[in-house]
């Protein structure tokens, strides 16, 4: 019986070792899609206590915890920040087998150098050893970026934003890149309520009136051209699915017109704007050769009381069941066909999916660029050992595994970054099991060669960082 969580962790034989202790533990993270927030980087925050850096806006977490009879006090209330790890540390032993019960040792491991398992009898003292350490200025969070060896980091940002704390990190490099991307969801998000609201957030952000669809498309044009110059190279979408009506402009200056006089606009308006949209976007990024991600599948917010009590990303979201190929084919072949398809990474949440996506990208791949159009890492709930082989397996069966961009966190915690180790280890075990069996060379240097691709020189080539 191996030791739980040792240095051979997932490394099922010498040869998955060396491929993972030899070629893939030394390469930097090139983290291109999370959700840190780019004030608490620029401030280098340091935190208070344990809570604060690892439970706070986890909805995995507070998934966990709900699903193990925790009461929202100790959740999301107002419970102290003890109390709430206490709660959490109690649940920990029933989370065995959930990725979370991996994560949090590694974390544990990684950050604080502390081996014990973390239940209910160790929580005090990990609690208040944590805390110890947090103070620390090697915790501020600048430097777990650098304790990682995090060489750039790509976080998640509204057209409407002002970018000032990039704009501070510029001006005070400390070693990692922090970059922001261009998430416009909220502009083509015609059916929310808040439409309209939200069209005056980006009046005001421009200082234009907003009366028209040109008006709008010329504001959000603004806004992109000025992420551009803020070093912004990446646009990211999470849609429940790609949208690709026919329309005319005609047709959405119409609707557009309607929202904004608060008239309500049907469902099949709906989506013939929001495919106008998606459209105008990708076209802009193909103008500025940027990368654009599309994470598609997610049925949002499906407890409308946690909802109302909590805002979203509060752990009630899920996978869902939407058709996918149809439209994505249509939406990429519009682009392809017009020669304006940029860079473009497709993630999905729901695993039946896989085979669509793995072969879909194959579909627009023209040879002027390794890889250019990827399936992205396995994503969300698929982000765990089963999912993670699924989704290698998959892509090495239906396209190139080799040039694959490899891991990011999507994460909010400072401490995630352990994520990129555990998929590491799995990557080299793939290769390691099959060299073993004889189903792959012992070519040692070059199967190394491609590890180190694919987790970090295919990423930093793709990106051009």
């Amino acid at each position: 019986m191996k030791p739980f969580l040792n240095e051979d962790f997932l490394l099922d034989n010498t040869i998955s070792q060396e491929l993972y202790h030899n070629y893939a533990k030394q390469m930097p993270v090139i983290d291109y899609h999370c959700h840190l927030p780019p004030k608490e980087i620029a401030s280098d925050m340091q935190f208070d206590n344990l809570t604060q850096v690892w439970l706070a806006g986890d909805h995995y977490k507070w998934r966990a915890m709900r699903a193990n009879g925790v009461d929202e006090s100790f959740i999301t209330g107002t419970r102290t920040d003890e109390e709430k790890f206490m709660q959490w540390a109690a649940t920990v032993p029933y989370t065995m087998r959930n990725p979370l019960y991996h994560w949090t040792h590694l974390e544990l491991q990684r950050y604080f150098n502390i081996h014990d398992l973390l239940n209910k009898e160790s929580a005090v003292k990990v609690y208040h050893d944590c805390n110890a350490l947090l103070q620390s200025k090697a915790y501020s969070v600048q430097n777990l970026l650098r304790s990682m060896n995090v060489e750039v980091v790509c976080t998640t940002d509204d057209p409407a934003d002002d970018l000032q704390y990039h704009s501070q990190i510029k001006a005070q490099p400390f070693g990692t890149k922090v970059l922001p991307a261009f998430r416009p969801d909220a502009a083509m998000n015609i059916d929310h309520a808040n439409f309209n609201a939200y069209v005056d957030k980006i009046a005001a952000t421009t200082n234009k009136e907003i009366a028209t669809l040109d008006q709008y498309v010329d504001a959000l044009k603004e806004r992109h051209d000025f992420f551009a110059t803020q070093g912004c190279t990446i646009a990211d979408h999470g849609l429940e699915e790609i949208y690709a009506e026919d329309f005319t402009r005609a047709e959405i200056s119409s609707i557009f017109s309607k929202r904004r006089s608060n008239i309500a606009t049907g469902y099949a308006e709906q989506r013939k704007f929001k495919s106008y949209m998606l459209l105008l976007f990708a076209e802009w990024n193909h103008e500025k050769q940027w990368v654009q991600q599309f994470h598609l599948g997610a049925l949002r917010n499906n407890n409308t009381r946690l909802l109302k009590q909590i805002g979203a990303d509060c752990g009630g979201d899920s996978i869902g069941d939407f058709p996918q190929a149809k439209t994505l084919s249509t939406f990429l072949n519009r682009l392809e066909s017009n020669q304006k398809l940029t860079k473009t990474i497709l993630y999905n949440l729901n695993p039946a999916d896989n085979e669509v996506f793995a072969t879909m990208i194959g579909n627009f791949n023209d040879g002027s660029v390794a890889g250019k159009v990827q399936w992205g890492s396995a994503w969300w709930f698929l982000d765990q050992k089963d999912g993670m082989t699924k989704q290698l397996n998959t892509l090495s069966n239906m396209g190139l595994l080799s040039r694959f961009v490899g891991m990011l966190t999507d994460s909010r915690s400072f401490l995630s970054y352990p994520r990129h180790e555990y998929f590491r280890r799995i990557l080299c075990n793939l290769f390691g099991t099959e060299i073993q069996k004889g189903e792959l060379p012992g070519d040692i240097p070059w199967i190394g060669k491609m590890i180190q691709d694919i987790c970090y020189h295919n990423a930093k080539q793709y990106f051009n960082w």
